[in-house]
């Protein structure tokens, strides 16, 4: 595994804690290439330039909307928080 952020012996980690923290960090690493793309875009002048970046950056959201997902779909506290939160109207803050 290309990720050496584990906390605890790999060997007494569950195949679904494993999976978990695959996609977990995978996720990190989309959102935060959003980031730098959308710095980048921000910083270039060159309008062609500029609108590649973005068109790269969308392409890193849809990458983070997937794995989001999929940990919705494989883990029943993300499942039960992304239900209660995405897609509602009202104050964020109010639960």
């Amino acid at each position: 595994m290309a990720s050496d952020n584990l906390h605890a012996p790999r060997e007494r980690l569950s195949k679904e804690t494993i999976h978990m923290h695959q996609a977990i960090t995978s996720l990190m690493e989309e959102l935060e290439a959003v980031d730098w793309y959308r710095q980048r875009a921000d910083d270039c002048d060159d309008a062609d330039l500029k609108e590649i970046l973005l068109h790269n950056m969308r392409e890193e959201i849809e990458h983070a909307a997937m794995v989001l997902e999929w940990l919705r779909r494989n883990n029943s506290d993300f499942d039960g928080q992304l239900r209660k939160f995405l897609f509602k109207d009202g104050e964020i803050s109010d639960h």
